[in-house]
C-alpha cells in the first residue's frame, strides 16, 4: 500500500496506542475547529483553514505523536508546556499518557485567531 491519501487511511495504518491517540486527536480537532477541512500534507494529517492555510499537523511515530503548530502558537503556550518535549512548533505526546485536551483546544483556537486576526500563515 502506498502513502495514505486520507486521514482515515493514515489512522487505519496504525495500531494500538498510536491509533487510539490519533483518533482522540482527530475528535479533538473536529470539536475545536469544525470549520477546518482535513487533508494529508507531507504524508501526515493536517487541518486546513477555509482560506487554505494549514492550521496544524499531526504525525505518528514509534513511541509518540506530534501535534505541530506554528512556532508562534507553540511559544504562546511555553509556560504550560513545561512537562512536554517540544520542537520548533511541535508538542510531543507520548503514547499511554493522558492527552492534554484543554490545552490543545486552546492552542488550536489560538492558531485560528493568529491566522484570522494577524495573518500568520503556515511556516
Amino acid at each position: 500500500m502506498g502513502r495514505p491519501q486520507t486521514i482515515d487511511e493514515y489512522i487505519e495504518g496504525r495500531t494500538g496506542p498510536g491509533r487510539e491517540l490519533l483518533e482522540e486527536l482527530r475528535a479533538l480537532a473536529r470539536e475545536a475547529v469544525p470549520e477546518a477541512s482535513e487533508a494529508i500534507k507531507w504524508g501526515d494529517p493536517a487541518w486546513v483553514h477555509p482560506s487554505g492555510t494549514i492550521l496544524f499537523v499531526v504525525s505518528a511515530h514509534t513511541k509518540h505523536a506530534n501535534v505541530t503548530f506554528t512556532p508562534s502558537t507553540r511559544e504562546a503556550f511555553d509556560a504550560e508546556l513545561t512537562g512536554f518535549a517540544t520542537g520548533k512548533g511541535s508538542v510531543k505526546l507520548p503514547y499511554g499518557e493522558p492527552v492534554p485536551g484543554d490545552l490543545l483546544r486552546r492552542m488550536m483556537a489560538f492558531r485560528v485567531r493568529e491566522h484570522e486576526d494577524d495573518g500568520v500563515l503556515w511556516m
